[in-house]
């Protein structure tokens, strides 16, 4: 784990995160492909290892029960996604990242909303949406 430092497109919002993990994840999911425009790749941390400057350009959206997502004001940018409950952590996209080398691929998730389009090499986990939410959460 590491210091990193980043920030919005626009720089209006700018980030320096301790205790990193060297390890990101892939979601395939549909709210995370269409708030990134295809596969998030990201890290997830403690919120309080985050420091913010420009927070005042930080705007929210709750856009799932269980989540909420941020970007800048200024440019647009997505920030990061919160979930709602349970322990404050942060979930940082790696563009955001000013040097986003040197991460590892830890995993992929809802890989059973893939596009056909693309795909990640590699042996790590793939896990579908049953395997992340629970198979009562993909039948209902």
């Amino acid at each position: 784990m590491s210091e990193r430092t980043g920030g919005c497109m626009c720089g209006a919002v700018r980030f320096t995160a301790s205790d990193v993990p060297a390890q990101f994840g892939i979601c395939h999911c549909e709210m995370c492909r269409r708030w990134s425009g295809s596969a998030t790749l990201s890290v997830s941390l403690p919120e309080a290892s985050v420091e913010w400057t420009g927070a005042a350009h930080i705007r929210a959206l709750q856009s799932s029960e269980d989540a909420e997502r941020t970007w800048c004001d200024r440019c647009g940018s997505g920030l990061y996604y919160r979930p709602v409950e349970g322990p404050a952590r942060l979930v940082l996209s790696l563009g955001l990242f000013d040097d986003p080398s040197g991460f590892a691929l830890r995993d992929e998730i809802f890989i059973d909303c893939k596009p056909d389009s693309y795909a990640f090499v590699g042996d790590h986990p793939r896990r579908t949406r049953a395997d992340v939410m629970g198979p009562e959460e993909v039948s209902s």
